[in-house]
């Protein structure tokens, strides 16, 4: 277990193809999986073979160094540091990358969050050769957005979908029906054999599939009104973070690369100071 925990630490070598840590890359990817064992969330590095030019996809705040080191070492560009949604479980890097390395931030329009750049559905963003479509998923938020590489046949999915699971429903404009129906129209519609990376797993898991979720979740395989149901009696906690990490979301989360005080703040739970955006 405390192997498999370093290996998340310090970045998966995952390259497309399988659920195992070593993979076959497909031509013209570079792609890198990460993981914060606080918050349990995955961050990913998509990156063009040929142009270097890359994305990071919803970076940790308290990873930034890890993250840029790990740029570096792939001899990758950033050009872009996005988000999912505006998550309520850690504070994002996207800020603290830009003043890093230049790049520039990136949230669906819907999100109501502050960036450089706005995606809506159906936007196509190009790294380099590499071209990613931005899926409006909403329901867990409603601005989540769930990004695809269909030549690659690989879905970034927030927390829409997750492993045998899916986003909660129960804050920030949650609304279970509305879930279920982005699941079922936008993801469960892509090809079976698409792998599926979400934001999160509490369970050590890396990946999944469209076939897969789409078979064998135990809340969306059910009929919509037994989907709503379940959500609406998960008797979830009150989340962590979400009091300073909803805040500082929303205007791109800190732009210190891992400032100390900042740092203390977030341990703390500490809202940042209130800002005008």
């Amino acid at each position: 277990l405390l192997l498999f925990k370093y290996f998340l630490s310090s970045g998966i070598n995952a390259e497309y193809g399988q659920s195992n840590l070593r993979m076959s890359r497909p031509a013209g990817l570079v792609f890198r999986q990460l993981f914060d064992t606080t918050s349990s969330t995955y961050t990913y590095i998509v990156g063009c073979a040929v142009t270097r030019l890359a994305a990071i996809i919803d970076p940790v705040y308290e990873k930034v160094n890890r993250d840029v080191k790990m740029i570096s070492e792939l001899d990758l560009k950033l050009k872009y540091a996005m988000n999912t949604h505006c998550h309520a479980d850690h504070v994002t890097g996207t800020a603290a990358l830009r003043s890093a390395t230049g790049c520039q931030t990136i949230i669906s329009k819907a999100s109501g969050a502050n960036a450089d750049l706005f995606l809506v559905d159906n936007e196509i963003l190009r790294i380099g050769e590499v071209e990613l479509e931005a899926r409006s998923t909403p329901g867990h938020t409603d601005g989540c957005m769930s990004y695809i590489l269909h030549k690659y046949g690989i879905c970034f999915t927030g927390d829409a979908l997750m492993i045998r699971a899916c986003g909660r429903t129960d804050f920030q404009q949650g609304n279970a029906r509305c879930l279920y129906q982005s699941v079922h129209e936008r993801l469960f519609t892509l090809p079976s054999e698409f792998s599926v990376y979400p934001a999160h797993d509490y369970q050590g898991r890396t990946q999944t599939s469209i076939r897969e979720e789409s078979l064998y979740n135990p809340r969306l395989t059910k009929p919509v009104d037994e989907f709503v149901s379940i959500m609406e009696n998960l008797g979830l906690k009150y989340p962590a973070k979400i009091d300073v990490s909803v805040p500082w979301n929303l205007r791109c989360g800190p732009t210190e690369v891992e400032d100390k005080e900042i740092l203390a703040g977030i341990a703390a739970n500490k809202p940042p100071p209130a800002v005008t955006l």
